[in-house]
């Protein structure tokens, strides 16, 4: 039995991209570049881990298209159902494992994302155990959610809770708050995940969940003890 880790008392996981595969970019790409866009950096700034009305609105925008924001989100998440018939979703490799982990390691653990609680049913259901609280949290109302699940949820202090996410806008919330943070960015070719979490300034960055291992989570664990996790 690995001892506990000392400071860290949550990891706060993200659903898709982390737990789960990334299904989100590669349709936000085609959702562009289809009708006639340009994909950039600025694009995914914009647009990921926003509440679903403001990405569809910016969606249309972007494309310039002579639709609402609702019928861009519509009209986006119809290509969604679309491209999932042919990449079903699943568990990444190294999600469970690293859960078992966290929890292994005295920390309380719980997921989020931007879908409903029947999107973490559907796929995650047969793990819930390895999640506390309420399991899941949608934070399509409050993305990206740290401040609200760090202490509306759960109480604790932004220096205790770790988050583990795919999106830089995610990263630089953290940042602000001075937030403990593992990215783990889209392997998705036209994604700029990686390149957007480079320019934020996070020191951990993991291509494969199995990165997030114990030496690692030792390193944030003493970093989030004496407020380093952002130094540098």
């Amino acid at each position: 039995m690995s001892e506990r880790l000392s400071h860290l008392r949550l990891a706060a996981v993200n659903i898709d991209g982390v737990l789960l595969n990334d299904s989100f970019s590669p349709v936000i790409h085609h959702f562009i570049v289809s009708r006639g866009g340009t994909y950039t950096p600025d694009i995914e700034r914009r647009i990921f881990s926003q509440p679903r009305s403001i990405a569809g609105r910016r969606m249309a925008e972007v494309v310039q298209a002579a639709m609402t924001g609702q019928e861009a989100l519509d009209a986006y998440f119809a290509e969604r159902a679309a491209y999932l018939e042919k990449h079903p979703v699943f568990i990444q490799d190294g999600a469970i494992d690293m859960m078992r982990r966290l929890k292994e390691l005295g920390l309380q653990t719980v997921c989020y994302g931007g879908l409903d609680k029947t999107h973490f049913d559907e796929h995650l259901g047969t793990h819930a155990g390895l999640f506390d609280g309420p399991g899941y949290v949608c934070t399509n109302d409050f993305r990206p959610g740290i401040a609200e699940i760090t202490m509306g949820v759960f109480g604790l202090a932004y220096d205790q809770v770790l988050f583990i996410d795919d999106v830089a806008a995610v990263a630089q919330e953290a940042r602000s708050l001075d937030v403990p943070f593992i990215g783990h960015p889209s392997s998705f070719s036209g994604s700029f995940q990686r390149q957007l979490m480079q320019e934020a300034g996070v020191r951990h960055l993991v291509d494969s969940l199995h990165a997030v291992d114990e030496d690692r989570l030792r390193t944030v664990d003493a970093e989030a003890a004496t407020r380093t996790v952002w130094a540098g």
